[in-house]
């Protein structure tokens, strides 16, 4: 079982071996994925996700090349990545790096904001000492092997919605017009036909309204396109089936893309990684 999180850096956390690496991926939960990476040297190439990326350095400097300039993050922080933000990741030193990371969509950080209608918090500084919302990530983040309680997961989004709408400098501007019951059957149209080409007139179908339209609405709500929002969602079933340890053959095809080399250039460019990078880090702690 994986110990607790201590802020301080004693002991209560297991210690980077040298001649290790590994991902962790915890149980899937609606809204959120949490992860542990544990590596050296320059693992990620420049990638993006199509969620908030909220993160807490446990062992190690955690570098990374975010909205043209180089970051450095020690144990004690957090790292706050918004959607579709460019971004690359490596260890700083030859010791190696720890740490944990929550992938949180931001239809569910929405959910948390005082205001349905409210914009989506931006975070001008990716690297922030914040003693309370490390404790929250934490929280959830301490026990990768278990589910989150469902009452522990509404309380940690709207903590984490507050702590960060109390660090936004500039939030994303909000329409005058609120197309939010739209963009959500938008949303739900995709993730119910993630695995299948989505064409623009349907989409035009269930918000009533024009796909340019549309994108801007969508945009606005969710901090990314229909398009990216359906290839995230394909590239999140494929890397489940990889966690499973399903044969990179035909998890293309099912998952929706068109050919092997679509499938290996949008998982890059979403993870960093390619699929056989990743099936090798995650084969050890599969079950």
């Amino acid at each position: 079982m994986t110990e607790a999180i201590e802020q301080d850096g004693e002991p209560g956390i297991e210690r980077l071996c040298k001649t290790r690496e590994r991902f962790i991926a915890a149980p899937a939960s609606p809204g959120i994925e949490r992860i542990e990476a544990q590596f050296f040297g320059n693992m990620f190439s420049p990638h993006r996700h199509d969620t908030y990326a909220l993160g807490i350095t446990m062992r190690g400097v955690q570098t990374f090349n975010y909205r043209g300039e180089y970051r450095a993050s020690n144990p004690g922080n957090v790292i706050v990545l918004h959607p579709d933000e460019l971004h690359d990741g490596g260890a700083g030193t030859d010791d190696g790096l720890q740490y944990r990371m929550l992938y949180l969509e931001p239809a569910l950080l929405r959910r948390g904001l005082d205001h349905e209608t409210a914009s989506l918090p931006f975070v001008g500084d990716p690297i922030i000492h914040d003693p309370a919302l490390w404790a929250i990530l934490a929280s959830v983040l301490g026990e990768l092997e278990s589910d989150v309680d469902p009452l522990l997961r509404d309380q940690f989004v709207t903590d984490i919605a507050h702590r960060l709408s109390q660090h936004a400098k500039t939030p994303l501007k909000q329409s005058r017009y609120n197309a939010s019951l739209q963009m959500e059957q938008v949303r739900a149209f995709l993730e119910s036909n993630f695995d299948r080409p989505v064409l623009s007139h349907e989409l035009e179908q269930v918000a009533d309204m024009d796909r340019y339209r549309l994108i801007r609405h969508f945009r606005a709500r969710f901090g990314t396109t229909p398009y990216r929002y359906l290839i995230m969602r394909r590239l999140q079933q494929a890397r489940a089936l990889i966690t499973l340890g399903q044969p990179l053959a035909g998890i293309a095809v099912e998952t929706g893309f068109s050919d092997q080399s679509h499938f290996n250039r949008h998982f890059r460019q979403a993870f960093g990684l390619t699929p056989g990078r990743w099936s090798e880090l995650a084969a050890p702690h599969r079950h």
